[in-house]
Formats: C-alpha cells, sequence, structure tokens
C-alpha cells in the first residue's frame, strides 16, 4: 500500500519521507531522463527530463500512464493535492504503491509543500493551485532542477516543459463489470518546446489495465 502523509510542515514532511525511504532501501535516479510507456514514446521521445515540469490538461488517466513509467523503473512518487486519486486505478496501470507516497492535502504552503517532496522523489504529481505567484513557480522550478526531480501538473503551470492535452478519448473491451481494457484511446495533443504534434495514442499498447481496479473515466 502506498504511504499516506497528512499535510505538515515542508521540513517535517521531507524528513519524514527520507526516513521511510531510506529505511525501504528506495533509491532514486537523479541523472538519467525517466521513461515513459511506450505507447507515449513517439510523443516524448526523450522521457520525461529531469528538473522539468509537465503540464497535464483533461485526463486522470494520462497522469497515471505518466507516473506510470517511472514507477515501473524503480522510482519512488508522490501525488499531491488529489484526495481523491485512486490507488486501485494507479496499480492497474502498474505503479509500484509501496513506491507511492500520498499527501492528499498539502495545505496553504503549496509551493513548499511539493518542493519538499520533490527533495526526495523522483517525480511527483499535483494538481495545480487556483494561482501561484510568478516568483514562487521560478523558485520551485530551481528546486526541480537542483534535485533533478520532474513534476507533472494537472492544469496550466507556468514555464512547462510540456503541455499534454486530451482532446477526446475512447475506451473498447469492457465486458460485464470485469476484463480488461483492450483500447484505450486518447487524442492527445503535446506542445513541446515550440513545437506541436497530434496523435492517438493507446494506453493499453503498454499492457492490459485491470477492469476491477479502474473507475471508469478519462
Amino acid at each position: 500500500m502506498p504511504s499516506r502523509l497528512t499535510s505538515a510542515s515542508p521540513a517535517s514532511l521531507r524528513d519524514d519521507l527520507q526516513a521511510r525511504i531510506h529505511l525501504m532501501q528506495g533509491k532514486r535516479s537523479s541523472e538519467r531522463s525517466l521513461p515513459v510507456l511506450p505507447s507515449l514514446s513517439r510523443l516524448l521521445p526523450g522521457g520525461l527530463r529531469p528538473g522539468a515540469a509537465y503540464s497535464i490538461q483533461g485526463s486522470m488517466s494520462l497522469a497515471m500512464a505518466l507516473l506510470a513509467g517511472p514507477s515501473r523503473d524503480g522510482s519512488w512518487c508522490g501525488v499531491a493535492g488529489l484526495p481523491d486519486f485512486g490507488v486501485e486505478a494507479a496499480a492497474g496501470f502498474g505503479i509500484a504503491l509501496d513506491r507511492l507516497v500520498l499527501v492528499p492535502d498539502p495545505g496553504a504552503s503549496w509551493t513548499a509543500v511539493i518542493a519538499a517532496m520533490a527533495d526526495v522523489l523522483s517525480v511527483v504529481l499535483a494538481r495545480a493551485p487556483e494561482r501561484v505567484a510568478p516568483a514562487e513557480a521560478a523558485r520551485l522550478g530551481a528546486r526541480l532542477r537542483e534535485r533533478s526531480s520532474v513534476l507533472l501538473v494537472l492544469g496550466p503551470w507556468p514555464q512547462s516543459e510540456a503541455v499534454l492535452q486530451v482532446n477526446g478519448y475512447e475506451w473498447a473491451g469492457l465486458g460485464q463489470g470485469h476484463g480488461h481494457f483492450n483500447r484505450q484511446e486518447l487524442e492527445l495533443e503535446v506542445a513541446l518546446r515550440g513545437s506541436s504534434r497530434r496523435a492517438s495514442v493507446d494506453l493499453a499498447d503498454s499492457g492490459p489495465v485491470d477492469l476491477t481496479r479502474h473507475r471508469m473515466g478519462a
């Protein structure tokens, strides 16, 4: 099961994470790019760049798929500000729950908590706050680069490495409430370094998602 932490001071949160990961002998990579699932490699051929932030718009399934690549590769991941994050759905994507840290409520010090998580974890997924000051975003970006961590933001985020927009989706393979998706096709547009690409991406190409674990939705 994932580690679930209540909101605390950023310093104590960081110390708690470091202690837990050290106890479980987790190891984070700080040099190489983090892998993505094969179904996403055409649109993100270099993987997830350490020190970068990515904006995800329109799909929680896409967010989970982006977490799944590093998690399957052995990275520790975190999720912040998403109290309804479905851990069973995450497991269906192949996210390792024993290397997943949940902070349902980062509280008022959103950027400080995310920075504390990024100090320790390779990838952090968080819902974008209603507003963030440019100076705060810049400080968080500097921390990501210093620690070679990746930030995945649900919603708009300034100075993103890429913006991934889902314009439509289609599911197939549903039986009588059980079985596996054999097609999870997303109409995806990726704006990356000044260029834009569009493609239909089938997340099921990277392995079936267990329907007994996954709740229907984008």
